[in-house]
Order: structure tokens, then sequence, then C-alpha cells
């Protein structure tokens, strides 16, 4: 006997159908409108006519970016970070998170209650960035990378992961003579993919979209992320219209032509990535905080 559909069942279906139908316009009609404006011609730019299609066909904004030597330096930076600093923040907060799955380790509650005050108290900004002067890490690769790197929420959620894999697995392989770097490494972290995947997309994202660091550590323009980039043009409203002020004058390229091109050329990496690690989000991040 098949199950019969109630009214109120039905009633739900279609309003979450529409809203989810809403909230996915809400959020695809804005990326339309910046790949729109990076392809129209300067006319209808002007005018204010450009929605979520392009008008005409325009690509100076891109020509005039790609011909920018320091888009391809932003981009190597921050490519950099990126890697490295997703895998530092995957290993030390694997190495963080593992000890406190260990019933018999002596300062599990010390380490735990240590990490819950960080997530409530901070020294704030000019501490942190005297903190990093004496750590001499002030306008070095480095600075990118190592704060932040270990999060006290990250560590807990790890934590709640690694107590769902069954303890008989960590003591049979106690009795094989492992230790607990084998363990962490061979067992744990296999066994936790999902996790993983899920918390370097954030990672990534995290690294992909950091500016703020750089704007306040970095004094090399060589060493500046794809977002730094990014921000000269938004805050200059176009930083090449002093070097392209032919174009503009002719009105072959608008300021908005080239600022919504690099945003375009700076999302398309995440847009690839995304749909692929997309599908462990549910798993890594919920299974993880059913426990502890």
């Amino acid at each position: 006997m098949g199950y019969k559909q109630g009214m109120g069942s039905r009633i739900f279906d279609i309003l979450n159908y529409a809203f989810m139908l809403a909230l996915v316009v809400v959020m695809v009609y804005p990326l339309l409108n910046v790949i729109s404006l990076s392809l129209s011609d300067p006319d209808y730019i002007a005018l204010g006519e450009v929605s979520w299609w392009p008008k005409g066909f325009n690509t100076k904004g891109y020509e005039i970016i790609l011909s920018k030597p320091q888009l391809y330096i932003s981009y190597r930076n921050t490519l950099l970070y990126a890697s490295v600093g997703t895998l530092l923040t995957l290993l030390l907060t694997s190495l963080t998170a593992y000890p406190l799955t260990v019933a018999d380790f002596p300062l599990k509650k010390f380490i735990t209650i240590f990490l819950a005050i960080t997530m409530f108290f901070g020294g704030g900004m000019i501490p942190t960035y005297l903190l990093m002067k004496e750590l001499h890490l002030l306008n070095t690769f480095w600075i990118m990378v190592i704060p932040g790197s270990v999060g006290a929420f990250n560590v807990f959620i790890y934590r709640s992961f690694f107590q769902n894999i069954p303890s008989e697995l960590r003591e049979s392989a106690l009795m094989d003579g492992a230790g607990d770097i084998t363990i962490l490494f061979r067992i744990y972290l296999p066994l936790s993919k999902a996790l993983l995947a899920t918390f370097a997309l954030f990672s990534i994202v995290a690294f992909w979209n950091e500016w703020f660091n750089a704007l306040i550590y970095l004094k090399n323009e060589s060493k500046y992320p794809l977002q730094m980039f990014l921000r000269s043009l938004i805050v200059d409203d176009g930083s090449a219209s002093s070097q392209y002020r032919n174009l503009l004058v002719n009105n072959e390229v608008n300021p908005k032509n080239i600022v919504m091109a690099a945003i375009v050329i700076a999302l398309a990496p995440i847009l690839c990535i995304y749909p692929f690690v997309q599908k462990h989000f549910v798993k890594g991040a919920m299974v993880g905080s059913i426990k502890g």
C-alpha cells in the first residue's frame, strides 16, 4: 500500500520549493550581475540598464586586467597562501584535537578549558600586531598562514568527529605496537575524509578572501594576495583609469568593466572547486557535532 501525501504536507513542499527557489535567485543574481557588467557596453553601464544579462559585448575590462603583472603576482601569492595555509590548518588542528579524545591524556581538561576561553576573549588588534612584530613575522610569507591556523571551534568539531570513531580501533592498534602518531595518520585521518574535505574548503575560501591581515602586516606589494589587488581597483574606482585614460575618454571601457572583470577572474577558481567538495558538507560538519 503506497503512502498518500496529505494536504498539509503538499502545502509545506510547495512553500519549501518556493522558498528555496527564491533563495537561489537571491544568491545567483549578484553573480550574474557582476558577469554582465564585466561584459557589457560602457554606454549601457553608464545608463544603469545592465541587470542579469550583458548588453552589448565588451572585453576591454578583461584585457586591461589580464595585462597587469600585479594580477599574476597576486594570484601566485594567494595560491601559495591557500595551499600552505590549508595544509597547515588541517595538520595542526588534527594534532591538537586528537589528544583530547584520549581518555588518559593528563592535560585534556586544561587544554579544553584553555581553548574554550580563547573563544570568548582575545587580545585585540594592537597587542596582536605587537606580538607578530616580536615574533619577526611582519612582512613575511608566514604572517598570512600561521595566525589563525588553529581555531578553538574547529578543534572541538574535530574532537567530536574523532570521538565518533570506535575506540576499539585505537586499542587494537596500541596492542599491535602502533604509536599515537601512527594511529592518527593511519586510522583516524583516513576515516575522516568528509571532515577534512569540508574544512579544507572552508580554509581555502578563508585564505582566498583574506585581505585585512595583508593590509596590516604586509608592506611589500610583491607579497600581496589577490584580494589586495581587487581592493586597489575598488578603492581607486578602477586603478587602470589613469593608465588607460584614453580608453575611458573614448568611452571604450567603463571603470565597472575593469572592477567586475577582476572580480570574475578572482571568483573562478573557488566556483570550480566548490561543486566537488559541497557533497561532504552535511556529513563533515554535522556528524562531528552529534557527540561531545
